[in-house]
């Protein structure tokens, strides 16, 4: 271990850590760009998050059931992900994201364009939307995970791909919007095309 993760991981122990709902051990939070409302986040163990990621909670009041971005153990957030929860936002066990990805359970309405305010300060009314990301799978660099999308099981995302819609287990995935392209086969132990 190097002097820079030591002291990632110290300052990660005392000062970060305390923030979060969970935080598990050996995890190391490096220079975030964002962290917004980490009550409101659980990070499992032997995790990564790296240099310029982004984790977002958007809190909205009157809404009955608070949100929750759940990262699993042994994951690795690498530079520039950038992730917005308003709902459930889970990551599951191993999963590997790669640099500049961008994860989102909200949408932004875009009726009535020429009224205040901004699309870009407009949420939709739902708090029931969520994404999920099946153990082992790996998300390509410059991949959009958009809301209402669970990736399956060991799973990879091309990258620069766009996933509008869910994703089976154990099949690669790529294109905008992303489509399976390959599938395996768990019984023959290969890969369809």
């Amino acid at each position: 271990m190097n002097i820079h993760h030591l002291t990632r991981y110290a300052i990660t122990r005392l000062f970060l850590a305390p923030r979060f709902q969970a935080f598990g051990s050996r995890s190391t939070l490096y220079h975030a760009t964002m962290i917004a409302n980490p009550s409101y986040m659980r990070i499992g163990s032997h995790s990564t998050i790296r240099d310029g990621a982004r984790l977002e909670v958007v809190l909205r009041p009157h809404v009955s059931v608070p949100p929750c971005l759940s990262i699993g153990d042994n994951v690795n957030i690498e530079q520039g992900a950038h992730i917005i929860c308003q709902g459930r936002v889970t990551i599951e066990d191993e999963v590997s994201i790669t640099p500049y990805c961008v994860i989102v359970d909200v949408e932004h309405p875009f009726d009535a364009p020429d009224r205040p305010p901004k699309m870009g300060s407009r949420l939709n009314a739902r708090t029931d939307s969520f994404v999920r990301i099946g153990r082992g799978s790996f998300i390509g660099a410059h991949s959009v995970i958009l809301p209402n999308v669970s990736i399956g099981l060991g799973c990879v995302i091309g990258a620069g791909s766009v996933v509008t819609k869910s994703i089976p287990d154990y099949c690669v995935a790529a294109g905008s919007p992303a489509r399976v392209i390959r599938r395996f086969d768990t019984q023959t132990r290969k890969w369809d095309a």
